[in-house]
């Protein structure tokens, strides 16, 4: 099921058993009791439907922020203002699954420390963002190529007006899947559990023997990475890094 979907019966489920107690007098009377069982009740379906653990927390804000928010007296252009700033932010990510994550300092100079030194490199990072990551390497190895693909319109335009004067970084907006990955002898990924297993048969279809995938926190299901790096930051984040042993022949 996808996720929007399971958020959408979750939600409805949680109203559904709130309004049952509450006409059945279980409940003390006010929306915030109301509001909070709403909350306890949708976290609850969203768990049992599996769903990721950030959408728990969602449904556990949903229906006490909109007791907030109509106490708020807020006008209504406020709200059309947000959901048009989320909507340019996220874009797509309720199709793709993939939020927006932004890589640290620390994971920057992990990385670096995994591309190969003595020649020039091409390296690519899926779901770029506002360009961190790009512009961090590109400062730690101004011998190398970045490019960085990115879907939502608000951090795809910032990355390009931040990396503007750096002369080996480009960033395009679109899907990361839609392009080759041959030229390149690295990709960088942190995306989410969702797409691993597409981001590395696309990676065996079109890379080099030899290249390298490296993903950020979500190792690609059923292969065993050739290395996991131990960031040491304050997430505790893991680099799983994976070697292209087939290349184009891969199947």
């Amino acid at each position: 099921m996808p996720p929007a979907l399971k958020a959408l019966f979750a939600q409805i489920a949680g109203w559904a058993c709130a309004l049952l107690l509450a006409g059945a007098g279980w409940l003390p009377p006010g929306i915030w009791p109301l509001a909070g069982m709403q909350a306890l009740c949708a976290t609850a379906a969203a768990a049992a439907m599996r769903s990721a653990r950030w959408w728990l927390a969602i449904h556990a804000a949903f229906a006490p922020l909109l007791v907030v928010a109509g106490r708020a007296d807020i006008a209504p252009a406020w709200y059309l203002a947000a959901f048009a700033l989320l909507l340019v932010v996220y874009w797509t990510s309720f199709r793709t699954q993939v939020p927006l994550y932004l890589s640290n300092r620390a994971t920057i100079a992990a990385l670096a420390g995994l591309l190969p030194v003595g020649r020039p490199l091409r390296v690519l990072d899926l779901g770029s963002g506002t360009g961190s990551l790009l512009r961090g390497l590109a400062r730690l190895r101004p011998d190398c190529r970045f490019d960085g693909v990115e879907a939502a319109p608000a951090p795809w335009l910032l990355s390009r007006l931040l990396a503007r004067a750096a002369g080996q970084i480009a960033v395009r907006r679109g899907d990361f899947f839609a392009g080759s990955w041959a030229p390149y002898d690295v990709v960088y990924a942190f995306l989410s559990p969702v797409p691993m297993a597409r981001v590395w048969a696309k990676a065996q279809q079109e890379l080099m023997p030899g290249a390298l995938v490296v993903s950020n926190s979500f190792p690609i299901p059923g292969r065993k990475p050739d290395e996991v790096v131990e960031v040491g930051d304050r997430r505790a984040t893991r680099l799983y890094v994976y070697r292209v042993a087939d290349g184009r022949a891969s199947k």
